[in-house]
């Protein structure tokens, strides 16, 4: 497992981030049945310097449970969100991941403290190379990070045990599931642009689809979300 930063000062915020989280997956245990965080999730959480990864306007922010804007019309996403699709993913130390939206780089590094080697496609010319700069200086050297449609994944680098999308697609991408490897999960919301959410009909859904050994697929809807749209190429 990596570390990004072993002390800076605010150690104590991101204890009490965790915290808060854990609280919101216990009272959605019954809907997204997730009822505790995996350990690899926890000391992720406690791992990774949230506020390296958010503008320095919302800096006296980054350590509350909600989303913010990163610029170029995208957020980092909430760190309840972010706990649960990493849980949810199966992610953790030997697994492969693909992630699609990389954003700031937040999810990224999540997912590479659970212990999880991470690629990262990014649509946004300027948030992808800021995110890899930021990544690089944090010392990822397990995440791979490159500009491009997410839509279409990584083939060369398929399979994954576990795909992460962080931004809202109509459907699922045939690509995504076609990369996923027998046994793993893909874990994304899919509906219309970003809405406020509202029960499982009218906007968005989290689903995770898993792929058994014979190659079939079967999904089912976690909870209700609301994410900015998959934007493609």
């Amino acid at each position: 497992m990596q570390r990004a930063s072993q002390t800076d000062g605010r150690e104590a915020e991101r204890a009490a981030l965790l915290r808060d989280v854990e609280a919101e997956i216990d009272e959605t245990a019954e809907m997204t049945g997730l009822p505790r965080l995996p350990e690899a999730v926890r000391k992720a959480f406690l791992a990774v310097p949230r506020h390296w990864f958010v503008p320095q306007a919302h800096q006296a922010a980054a350590y509350d449970n909600h989303p913010l804007p990163i610029g170029a019309g995208q957020t980092i996403s909430q760190p309840y969100i972010v706990a649960l699709m990493t849980a949810l993913s199966g992610a953790g130390p030997g697994k492969r991941v693909l992630e699609i939206g990389t954003g700031c780089g937040y999810q990224a590094a999540v997912l590479a403290e659970t212990g999880a080697e991470v690629w990262t496609v990014e649509f946004v010319e300027s948030l992808a190379a800021s995110a890899a700069e930021r990544l690089a200086t944090l010392g990822y050297g397990r995440i791979h990070a490159r500009q491009g449609d997410g839509n279409k994944g990584w083939p060369e680098a398929a399979p994954f045990d576990a795909i992460v999308v962080t931004a809202a697609a109509p459907s699922v991408p045939e690509a995504l599931t076609d990369q996923l490897a027998p046994g793993g999960r893909l874990v994304i919301p899919v509906g219309p642009r970003s809405l406020p959410a509202r029960a499982f009909f009218g906007g968005q859904e989290l689903r995770v689809i898993e792929k058994a050994a014979d190659g079939s697929l079967s999904e089912r809807s976690a909870l209700p979300v609301a994410f900015v749209p998959l934007v493609k190429g």
